[in-house]
């Protein structure tokens, strides 16, 4: 079957359920998550990290989802039900809403594996042929068409999606060793010393947090890890080093398809991470390609008004250069350059925004100077404030991170938060 020119959308995907992992906090975040499950931060100028992996499922045919949620849910339940409550019941469409609710056991989900386990008996009841999990947290395009095509036609009992990352990236993933013929011998998660692939004394194969299971295989797993005294209920942790002995779990490299070379894929886990990857979409030919009408990237679309900049004078003129800026936004007589801004930001005049994400609803005062900033949604910036230029002084203030991004809430202000997040 050629796999450049037809997509895997077919009985495989449509006897798919996916299962996406949402109940995250994203503690390295820090405060951009005080309010909010890590796949609910915005990301991107108008999505949030939730919308990558569930619109991979759409476009990738796969139209049966739930979606797992614990930690202060509120913001990305709404966004959910919102945005994507667009299938059709009637046809056997859903993305339901899973949260911790004591199913099975007394208590909140304990782990990745636990999450799944709680849900057996909805699973049950939905009789696919084939689990797809993944993690809500993560910003990539695939389609999880070829992989479950790959998982079918190697005959595993499980599959992992693998990217190749440098050694020191790896000591924060789960990284695992492979045979010839792409099978798992080895799983380690989060090593210190972590394994390069052979040939390759830089990289190391390390795990996506995607996983393909035959349904009876991953019951089975599900149900013995649960009774497995001092198992800590993770698919990494514990599933995975469990069966790579006794079963046949392969590897499934994530490539381009068409170079075969390492495709997108970024674990926005840290603010450095999340500034950077925001900030390279603005480029001229970014990796990650959000034009791309192949693959759309869908998510909850405000009714807002488009970008507006005002006045023209030398010393007051309202513009953006070499930046992104979304509906709502108003630069009113300020330059904002290198920047991504979702919507409903106003910049007010005679202030500058460069090298900086701005969430939502902010509001830049006159004569404020800010630089390499993160500034979270429903900040208000009071007229005249400089941030980015003095490091000890945005230390006392804000949150700085170990590569100098300076992160502000709206509690770091003073004036508390204005909006549900």
């Amino acid at each position: 079957m050629n796999r450049q020119s037809q997509r895997f959308v077919s009985r495989l995907t449509r006897d798919t359920l996916a299962l996406i992992l949402a109940g995250g906090r994203g503690s390295r975040l820090k405060q951009l998550t005080m309010w909010r499950a890590k796949p609910a931060v915005p990301f991107g100028g108008k999505f949030r990290i939730i919308d990558f992996p569930l619109s991979n499922c759409i476009n990738s045919g796969i139209r049966r989802v739930g979606v797992l949620t614990q930690y202060k849910a509120h913001s990305l339940l709404q966004h959910i039900q919102k945005g994507w409550g667009f299938l059709r019941g009637e046809f056997g469409e859903f993305i339901e809403l899973l949260p911790a609710q004591q199913r099975i056991e007394t208590s909140w989900y304990e782990g990745t594996a636990d999450a799944v386990y709680q849900n057996l008996d909805i699973i049950r009841t939905h009789d696919p042929a084939y689990v797809l999990v993944l993690a809500g947290d993560h910003i990539y395009k695939m389609d999880y068409g070829d992989m479950i095509a790959h998982h079918v036609e190697t005959g595993a009992d499980m599959t992992v999606g693998c990217i190749e990352v440098d050694v020191e990236t790896a000591k924060a993933f789960g990284v695992m060793s492979i045979d010839g013929n792409g099978q798992v011998q080895e799983f380690a998660e989060k090593p210190d010393n972590p394994q390069p692939i052979p040939g390759h004394p830089d990289k190391v194969m390390a795990s996506m947090g995607i996983y393909v299971f035959n349904t009876r295989f991953l019951f089975e797993q599900l149900i013995k890890d649960a009774d497995m005294p001092g198992s800590s209920h993770d698919f990494g942790k514990d599933i995975i080093p469990s069966v790579i002995e006794k079963y046949r779990v392969m590897a499934y490299p994530f490539r381009d398809a068409q170079t075969g070379t390492q495709a997108y894929w970024r674990d926005v886990g840290t603010i450095d991470s999340y500034w950077e990857a925001n900030l390279e979409l603005i480029g001229v030919t970014p990796e990650l390609n959000l034009y791309d009408m192949d693959w759309p990237i869908w998510t909850y679309q405000e009714q807002l008004p488009p970008a507006k900049f005002v006045f023209d004078d030398p010393d007051r003129r309202g513009m953006a250069v070499d930046s992104m800026v979304s509906g709502g936004c108003i630069i009113s007589g300020s330059v904002v350059r290198h920047s991504l801004l979702f919507s409903n930001v106003n910049v007010h005049s005679y202030a500058s925004v460069e090298d900086s994400v701005i969430l939502p609803d902010v509001e830049i005062g006159r004569h404020c100077r800010i630089s390499k900033a993160v500034i979270d949604k429903g900040c208000i910036i009071p007229e005249g404030t400089i941030i980015g230029e003095d490091a000890a002084e945005d230390a006392r203030r804000f949150y700085v991170s170990p590569k100098g991004i300076r992160l502000i809430t709206a509690e770091m202000l003073g004036h508390g938060a204005r909006y549900v997040r």
